[in-house]
């Protein structure tokens, strides 16, 4: 569908029906702790909900525990293989483009700073891989799965914050809009799908237009899961690239607490990787994914390495050949993606399952394709500046 700057204000004004109505509930009857305690115990779909559980939580549970009735099982099925042929690239594009992409959006900015801590990124960052690891598991919408629950609870987290903002007078909703409205709900799928597939590109992965599409609509799915409205939703690549073009366009530019953001993202980044002697690739990696004007809005300081990242393409390019033409090739760059991909995930979360509570106030420290396939490459869809 087109977008336009008076359909993106509409989107502005709402957010989550029926999760800001469960979430009002549970705080105008004091059960919002009740909630937190035995919710930490529900974790795997098809577990029996606790005993105990708010009515109004158990109502939303059972409203929220299936996907939507139109999911094509065959399309998320190769988003789930595109994501074990890249994931430690797609982890990569998370991390050092995605990421960033939101500071670069000052309100989103302002308001994570408000609700997850300047000083404190690593949760989120744990709580985003985590997330993104369930999606992509072969059970992730089956009973025992623990992505469905997790949806769920980060539903009810975006609704919670809204509610906190609201209340205490923390967001002048005239001028932002609703806190986590429909578009930035869907500015953030933009970020983690269309965005984190620019960055494969810039990187030189080889991806087919099969497995991009697929992995958009893994997202178009969590999405819908998440609350973000369908009807309004880009349904392909192309609308995509659209309405994250006319996104960005009308909302990125620097803020104070997008560059703090980013500076703790870089240092915690920086403390992953053993020793000091690769700490510059940090925010080499940064810039050259988001771009120098974004990078200086941001406060990515530049190195030496600047230059040097440019080869990154080539070696990645030569890697993908090795995995597009040997089978061994490609099953052990497969299982080295995956074991670093986990690596990154237990360094974030130090061996711990993040769990996805409701906060009771706002505080401010808070299978493999086949090989013949990916010959026919994926290229992004056109910049679309129309006004």
């Amino acid at each position: 569908m087109p977008y336009s700057d008076a359909s993106m204000n509409a989107l502005r004004q709402s957010g989550d029906e029926l999760a800001d109505a469960t979430v009002a509930t549970l705080f105008e009857r004091g059960e919002m702790g009740t909630y937190n305690t035995l919710m930490r115990f529900f974790s795997t779909a098809g577990a029996p909900v606790p005993d105990g559980l708010p009515d109004v939580a158990r109502e939303y549970l059972e409203a929220t525990s299936a996907p939507p009735s139109w999911v094509d099982w065959d399309e998320m099925e190769r988003a789930r293989l595109f994501f074990i042929d890249n994931n430690v690239h797609i982890a990569t594009a998370l991390s050092f483009a995605a990421m960033p992409a939101c500071y670069l959006v000052p309100h989103v900015a302002k308001l994570l700073s408000a609700t997850h801590g300047l000083n404190y990124p690593s949760t989120r960052m744990a709580a985003t891989g985590q997330f993104t690891v369930y999606l992509m598991q072969p059970d992730a919408f089956e009973a025992g799965s623990r992505f469905l629950p997790a949806a769920q609870k980060v539903r009810l987290l975006h609704a919670s914050i809204r509610h906190h903002l609201a209340r205490e007078n923390r967001w002048d909703i005239g001028t932002s809009g609703v806190p986590i409205c429909q578009e930035d709900m869907i500015g953030g799928q933009m970020f983690f799908s269309m965005l984190v597939l620019d960055s494969l590109h810039r990187l030189g992965i080889h991806m087919t237009e099969e497995g991009a599409e697929a992995y958009y609509y893994a997202w178009r799915v969590v999405g819908a899961m998440l609350g973000v409205d369908q009807d309004v939703v880009p349904r392909n690549l192309d609308e995509a690239r659209e309405f994250l073009d006319r996104y960005m366009i009308r909302h990125m530019g620097p803020s104070p607490e997008g560059a703090h953001l980013t500076r703790q993202l870089i240092e915690l980044y920086e403390d992953i990787v053993p020793g000091t002697l690769f700490d510059p690739v940090v925010p080499t990696l940064v810039r050259y994914l988001v771009g120098d004007t974004c990078g200086d809005w941001l406060e990515v300081p530049r190195t030496p390495w600047d230059t040097v990242v440019r080869a990154v393409p080539h070696l990645l390019g030569v890697l993908e050949t090795i995995e597009d033409r040997s089978p061994l090739g490609a099953w052990a760059l497969d299982r080295l993606g995956h074991l670093t991909t986990l690596f990154e995930l237990s360094s974030l979360t130090r061996g711990r399952v993040m769990h996805y509570a409701v906060p009771e106030d706002l505080r401010k420290e808070y299978g493999v394709p086949d090989a013949a396939s990916r010959t026919r490459r994926w290229t992004p869809p056109a910049a679309t500046l129309s006004p």
